[in-house]
């Protein structure tokens, strides 16, 4: 086989290993993109869902809203969450043993926070 011919299959093959390799990463790129966009927009769709359930339930969002941010300004002070989104409901016949999951998220991270139901108002159950 002619040395040039050689050169040429060699080449050839460079660039068709080349184009594999870029096609993989552009592929793998797009893929984890696509969990996180997945994953967005599960979380969002879970949220508008447990709010949709606490206000079907007559369960008022500002209340909710502000019994979580005293209970964790009382647990964790000084540090102020970036954002408190509901993220389940337990509703339990009565209204005392109602629950609302709550995920904090800080600059330290998330954490789950859970309120239940005491004497008509919210009160702090578990901060994780």
């Amino acid at each position: 086989m002619p040395t040039w011919l050689l050169i040429a299959l060699l080449a050839l093959l460079a660039v068709v290993v080349a184009f594999a390799l870029g096609g993989a990463i552009v592929v793998l790129r797009r893929w984890r993109e696509d969990q996180r966009t997945l994953q967005r927009d599960v979380a969002r769709a879970n949220a508008a869902l447990a709010a949709a359930h606490a206000e079907d339930n007559g369960w008022d969002a500002a209340a909710l809203d502000a019994a979580a941010r005293r209970a964790f300004a009382a647990e964790r002070p000084g540090v102020e969450p970036r954002s408190i989104d509901l993220v389940q409901v337990i509703d339990r016949p009565g209204i005392e043993e109602d629950r609302a999951v709550l995920r904090v998220r800080t600059e330290h991270g998330p954490a789950t926070l859970t309120l239940t139901r005491r004497a008509g108002d919210w009160a702090l159950e578990s901060l994780s």
